[in-house]
């Protein structure tokens, strides 16, 4: 009988596992250290309770938001934070549907972030309204409005972060503030143009992560339930019987607050969801579980 052939190379290949920044101590994998991560809407409810969610887990926070000036008692809590940890928290005042303001805007956080040694390699795009009218009687100019804000406010960020990252050659990570809404209509609510802009930006971050993924460039959806913020207090004032139809849906027995969304987000922009793009993260109490 002939002998067997032998292979020329017998070298093993490396698991594709050893090659993956992923492998590391499971603390390390939710760091954020080393890196600058920009999130639009910082200025107050979920965008700031976020940056502080960066800070806690080791990296430099720059807000974007169109106030003039952050919520005082929540930036005094974000710049606390900075100081004890040795890193940096920036505002500045931006309009993200302003495509020259919103690029300026980026470049001078990404060249600021290289001095530091902490390059730009992380986004939020949080910035959003709301509006709740009826569709018979909704105004197109409302409905041009809610579509600018949530939807170009959402890619003019994205698209100029991952043209930062391509250039510096570093990977990075674009999560976009979505909504169960995107997916569902919700009950008690007449909020069309609302739902419908959230559906596009679920769209628009599978397209854009099948673009952007040869660049080392992720992009994920985190969809959000029932929360109380500014602006679905405003809601509840308005119809203050659409607490109970809520409630009603929540598994848990509570709405969620900003403070659950921090492990999430932090979890999508750090190195441990580096084999995660293009699809949605939904955090909503169980919510959608239910008819």
């Amino acid at each position: 009988m002939a002998p067997s052939a032998v292979p020329e190379n017998t070298t093993a290949v490396a698991p594709e596992s050893i090659q993956n920044p992923a492998v590391a101590r499971t603390g390390d994998l939710f760091s954020l250290g080393n890196r600058t991560v920009v999130i639009t809407g910082g200025g107050r409810g979920l965008g700031i309770v976020l940056a502080a969610a960066v800070l806690e887990a080791g990296g430099d926070v720059a807000c974007l938001d169109l106030l003039p000036t952050p919520s005082a008692e929540e930036w005094a809590t974000v710049q606390k934070l900075a100081s004890a940890r040795g890193l940096q928290a920036t505002y500045m005042q931006c309009d993200i549907t302003n495509e020259e303001l919103t690029k300026d805007a980026l470049e001078k956080i990404a060249a600021e972030g290289l001095k530091r040694n902490m390059p730009l390699r992380g986004a939020i795009t949080c910035a959003g309204i709301q509006q709740m009218v009826p569709a018979l009687d909704y105004p197109i100019d409302g409905w041009r409005k809610m579509l600018d804000v949530n939807v170009i406010g959402t890619f003019i960020p994205a698209k100029h972060c991952a043209r930062i990252f391509k250039e510096q050659n570093t990977p990075g990570s674009i999560v976009m503030i979505a909504s169960m809404s995107g997916q569902i209509a919700n009950r008690g609510l007449t909020c069309t143009a609302y739902n419908s802009s959230k559906a596009a930006v679920h769209q628009m971050c599978r397209s854009v992560a099948q673009e952007w993924g040869q660049y080392g460039i992720r992009v994920n959806t985190l969809s959000a339930g029932y929360i109380r913020t500014a602006m679905t207090d405003a809601l509840l004032k308005e119809k203050p019987e659409v607490e109970e139809t809520w409630m009603r849906g929540a598994l848990l027995g509570r709405l969620g607050v900003p403070e659950d969304f921090k492990a999430p987000t932090v979890y999508m922009l750090a190195d441990g969801s580096g084999w995660m793009t293009g699809t949605d993260l939904r955090v909503d109490g169980g919510h959608c579980a239910s008819a």
